[in-house]
């Protein structure tokens, strides 16, 4: 377990004058921010043996797991909540995910993570997945905050041709990025970090923000990842546990990186999923219910761990409550920042993760707040200490599924509205969600997760009271909330008019 035992040695040898072996240590430690992409909670080794992923294992295991850490149950909300310190609810992105045609992106008057820690003199670097709006420039990375950014803008894409539809997308800062097609995203993006970390000087804090693209669709690995699982009949679980572990390769590749580079031993890294794993291709979340898409546990409890010289105790399950909005301020006081929003709804649990004795400096999370576009959509959910309250649709797939399992009409229909490598949200949720109609899902929910953390029991007619103490604390939310922003597609986004590449540009 390691220690702070060599700044202690570096601050006994400076008060000696004998320091000069000790000068390449930064005024705050180095921070790794990992964010896997669609990695349900039955994902991962330290929650499935089955899985083999031994390098996050490890890291996980010498550190702390956050055993109730919550995301929202997409990809732009929950990065936006990780950029801004604020629940989507309050920015308009509560509703699916930023589209690659629509003219939206985070609120520019909001201050993004990045450039708290660059004010803090850390370098700041994005590698992987950005999907929070590219329609005119100011919204890219290099422009909130990032000294670089290497990957992509959208929702997903090809992990090979790096193609999303009818356009290419990858870019190396502000340029298109040809040379990726071809490569597997986890080779390319392992060795971009690479070289970011063997140049960096170590006596500057380095933030590294690093959103891979596994595990999300389309399921792709090299076949000597998948060739692990010959037990898994299923093609798409075999695919995608494959991609489990092309991911932990990769991050097992960073921390030697960070090692060789003598930046370990005072590195914090974090790392969680953007949301639930998603059934239909391959994600699996068991023991909890849902996945992807929907506000039960599978969708919003995410598997996360901190891993850390600082941490005097590890080891263990923290079950604290934390969420997506926490990491912000939590960050910025790692960085020794005394950077404060009274608006935000994010709080830092620093002092809560350094001593583990104190309680969690959350008590409350909000699910989302979603009311006014699509009727199988909207919804409401929130949990006040042990009570966890529904209302409104609770999302697609929203049962327990052993890996693998899918709900095959559900899964046509999808695919009927993907044909074309993209996703059209409007036409799903034209579409899409109508299935529900088939089978009309329960609308109010109450769960005792400490009880009942699998979502088994509604106990709605039974705690009258207890329902309307959640809702007194969502009428509470309803005075902050912003409208989604979700307009249609514009034509002028089109990657014909940009050399075939998705571009910033035209809004």
């Amino acid at each position: 377990m390691r220690r702070w035992s060599h700044v202690l040695l570096c601050l006994l040898v400076t008060i000696l004058g004998m320091a000069s072996s000790c000068r390449s240590q930064p005024a705050h430690p180095h921070i790794v921010m990992i964010v896997a992409d669609d990695l349900g909670w039955n994902d991962i080794g330290f929650n499935n043996p089955n899985i083999i992923s031994p390098n996050l294992d490890a890291l996980a295991r010498e550190g702390i797991i956050l055993n109730q850490s919550y995301v929202q149950p997409l990809c732009s909300p929950s990065r936006a909540a990780l950029m801004t310190g604020y629940y989507p609810f309050r920015l308009g992105l509560q509703h699916l995910v930023i589209t690659q045609e629509q003219a939206v992106c985070v609120p520019d008057n909001k201050t993004l993570l990045p450039q708290v820690l660059k004010k803090q003199g850390y370098a700041t670097h994005i590698i992987g997945k950005w999907h929070l709006g590219f329609c005119k420039w100011e919204c890219t990375p290099t422009f909130r905050g990032f000294d670089s950014f290497f990957g992509y803008y959208n929702a997903m894409e090809d992990h090979y041709t790096k193609m999303y539809g009818q356009g290419y997308d990858f870019r190396d800062n502000q340029e298109v990025y040809k040379a990726a097609n071809g490569t597997y995203s986890s080779y390319l993006y392992t060795e971009r970090i690479k070289q970011v970390i063997n140049s960096h000087d170590p006596q500057t804090p380095l933030f590294l923000y690093l959103p891979f693209q596994n595990v999300h669709e389309p399921l792709e690995v090299p076949e000597n990842f998948s060739n692990l699982y010959p037990n898994i009949k299923d093609v798409n679980r075999r695919t995608f546990s494959g991609m489990v572990t092309a991911l932990d390769a990769a991050v097992g590749q960073v921390v030697k990186a960070l090692k060789d580079r003598g930046l370990y031993d005072d590195t914090l890294i974090v790392f969680t999923a953007d949301n639930g794993g998603w059934v239909p291709y391959g994600g699996n979340n068991l023991p909890l219910r849902g996945g992807k898409f929907t506000v039960f546990e599978g969708g919003t409890r995410a598997v996360a761990f901190v891993h850390g010289p600082m941490f005097y105790k590890t080891g263990i399950r923290y079950d604290g409550m934390f969420h997506m909005v926490d990491w912000f301020p939590t960050l910025a006081e790692v960085s020794g920042s005394t950077y404060t929003d009274p608006d935000a709804d994010g709080v830092s649990q620093w002092k809560s993760l350094l001593s583990l004795s104190l309680p969690s400096a959350r008590q409350e999370v909000v699910y989302n707040l979603d009311f006014s576009i699509d009727p199988f959509q909207g919804r409401a959910a929130i949990r006040v200490g042990d009570y966890k309250l529904v209302a409104g649709f609770p999302g697609l797939f929203p049962d327990w599924y052993q890996p693998g399992q899918v709900a095959r009409p559900i899964l046509e229909r999808w695919n009927d509205v993907t044909a074309d490598g993209t996703i059209n949200w409007h036409l799903v949720n034209e579409t899409l969600f109508k299935v529900a109609l088939n089978d009309p899902p329960i609308y109010y929910y109450l769960f005792n997760l400490k009880d009942d953390p699998a979502e088994r029991t509604n106990i709605y007619d039974d705690h009258p009271d207890i329902v309307q103490q959640l809702e007194d604390r969502l009428n509470y939310h309803k005075q902050h909330y912003i409208p989604p922003n979700f307009p249609p597609g514009s034509p002028a986004a089109n990657p014909a008019h940009y050399g075939g590449a998705w571009t910033p540009g035209w809004c």
